[in-house]
């Protein structure tokens, strides 16, 4: 097996699970602290935002061949992120307790994204070079994979389970606030 097959295989079956467990963890922690009645729904869907971010440019990778115009928005997606993530805490932390284990689960949330997306790069290094050299042309299209990556059923694996550890409890955080937010006029929206 190639290199770039290992380091593919490494993105499908650790990093992208370690990233929705530890997206789980985080979870627990807002739903212990009582997110609904200390920094609400901002901050809710400030969380629902940053796996917005990062939900696109995983999507775009499983789907399509890698060129200029998707390693462009990994790379935007990824600053976006982190500027996202850095106001998120800045926006908590005087609202809310951060727990240790809330802090480990932002280390993972924070540092799994940059390592798939330096992966992206090296596993893509040609397109990285005509990304940094400018040389674009014929290089903003979406080209469907020619084969699924980890085989026909990995993408339909995945989304379920992220939809069980992220989607589904991110969703029950934004409704917990919000109900909480009308049904509570005081607590901060």
């Amino acid at each position: 097996m190639q290199t770039s097959q290992l380091l593919i295989q490494l993105m499908l079956y650790v990093f992208l699970p370690l990233w929705g467990i530890a997206g789980f963890v985080d979870w627990c922690c807002h739903r212990a602290t009582r997110i609904e009645y200390t920094s609400g729904l901002r901050e809710s869907l400030i969380h629902s935002l940053m796996g917005i971010q990062m939900a696109v440019p995983i999507l775009l990778c499983l789907l399509f061949q890698v060129n200029v115009l998707i390693m462009l928005i990994c790379i935007v997606a990824w600053l976006a992120h982190e500027a996202v993530a850095h106001y998120d805490v800045h926006y908590a932390a005087p609202k809310r307790h951060i727990s240790v284990w809330e802090m480990h689960a932002h280390n993972y949330l924070a540092t799994l994204p940059l390592y798939m997306l330096l992966l992206i790069v090296v596993i893509n290094y040609p397109v990285f070079v005509k990304l940094i050299s400018f040389n674009w042309q014929g290089e903003f299209y979406l080209q469907r994979m020619p084969y699924a990556h980890g085989g026909d059923s990995y993408l339909p694996y995945y989304l379920g389970f992220m939809a069980v550890v992220c989607v589904l409890p991110y969703l029950e955080e934004n409704l917990r606030c919000l109900f909480t937010a009308l049904k509570h006029p005081q607590v901060r929206l």
